[in-house]
């Protein structure tokens, strides 16, 4: 009798078990797992998906105090999995040959990859991602403006806007020839290229309307006509361009700057197959379109963008041919230290007459 209610219990326990690896716990932001996704992905493999919308510093969080637990598929931004899998051992290594690859666009794969390998295993492969490059008036400013240091042409004197924050440092680095990413590890080469930038940011700063706080904000400088050249992201240059067919977001030649959201499992995570499966199942170029419209950022996905509604469709393949999606820089971790090199020119070019 006690064994067979010991047998019962073992069975019961086993049960539970398989129901639990059947659902999916989904730490996510909002847009990427709209309910018409989740409703076609629950149909057609008989998973359950759980929800929870996040952000980076939660989901952090939330796998520090668990140990990588709670989750089985997290969604972090990609400089947000090297660090914290090296000091807190929170993510899990991918097993790349459970994906079908070729589902990704190819460069974003391997810049994810390349950029969330620890110990040579891989922890992260890219979902949505989004770029911050050049938005402006084409039809006063697109014969002048083609990189980030354009700004600072006569042309657009006094009719240009951009922060003064780290991305501006970073998009003129690479303007003007360097590779400040590459220089990551060298912080007095960094240093050295940041100094460069200074000089010319405030050479540069004659030209400015006036230095940007908030999208809303620049939006209105856009529209007004009183910036015709900007440095901003891509949704905010498609937005401006259901108004007015000239301004729009132009990815700059030395290469817009990327960010990507990712696909990490959590160390403790208990249904891997079924993330895996979510994965490729997103990853599907109609499927991806449907998160697209509801996100408002692209994802990875090969061939999405044929999906998407026309008139997206449409200013994206003008933002993005295939060599421009090449050339975006991608943001890797930021090591410690360097951020307090770049508050200081920012400063120093806050300041400068």
């Amino acid at each position: 009798m006690t064994r067979t209610i010991l047998l019962a219990g073992t069975m019961l326990a086993g049960l539970a078990s398989v129901a639990q690896a059947d659902t999916l716990r989904l730490l996510t932001w909002g847009g990427y797992a709209p309910e018409d996704v989740v409703a076609k992905f629950e149909e057609e493999t008989g998973h359950t998906v759980e929800v929870t919308k996040s952000n980076n510093e939660e989901m952090i969080a939330k796998l520090r105090a668990t140990g990588g637990g709670g989750f089985d598929l997290a969604q972090p931004s990609q400089d947000r999995i090297m660090g914290p899998q090296m000091e807190f051992g929170i993510y899990k290594p991918i097993d790349v040959s459970k994906l079908n690859k070729e589902l990704f666009i190819p460069s974003m794969l391997d810049a994810t990859m390349g950029n969330t390998t620890v110990n040579g295993d891989v922890y992260g492969v890219p979902h949505v991602w989004g770029t911050s490059g050049l938005v402006m008036n084409t039809a006063e400013a697109g014969e002048t403006v083609k990189d980030y240091t354009d700004l600072c042409a006569p042309e657009v004197a006094g009719k240009v806007s951009y922060r003064l924050k780290r991305p501006t440092l970073i998009g003129f680095a690479f303007a003007m020839g360097e590779d400040p990413f590459a220089a990551y590890g060298d912080e007095a080469k960094y240093a050295e290229i940041m100094g460069k930038v200074e000089a010319k940011l405030i050479e540069c700063k004659e030209n400015v309307k006036t230095y940007w706080g908030g999208g809303d904000e620049l939006m209105n400088l856009l529209r007004s006509g009183e910036v015709t050249a900007s440095m901003a992201w891509d949704t905010g240059g498609w937005k401006l361009n259901d108004d007015n067919a000239d301004l729009t977001f132009v990815a700059p030649t030395s290469g817009a700057l990327g960010w990507i959201d990712t696909f990490v499992l959590p160390a403790k995570g208990q249904a891997d197959d079924v993330a895996y499966e979510w994965i490729n199942f997103v990853m599907q170029p109609e499927v991806a379109a449907m998160i697209t419209a509801a996100a408002g950022n692209f994802t990875a996905s090969a061939g999405a963008d044929e999906f998407a509604e026309d008139s997206l469709k449409a200013k994206y393949q003008a933002s993005f041919p295939q060599e421009a999606i090449d050339n975006i820089k991608w943001y890797p971790p930021v090591p410690a230290g360097l951020e307090t090199i770049e508050g200081e020119v920012l400063d120093r070019v806050q300041a400068a007459n």
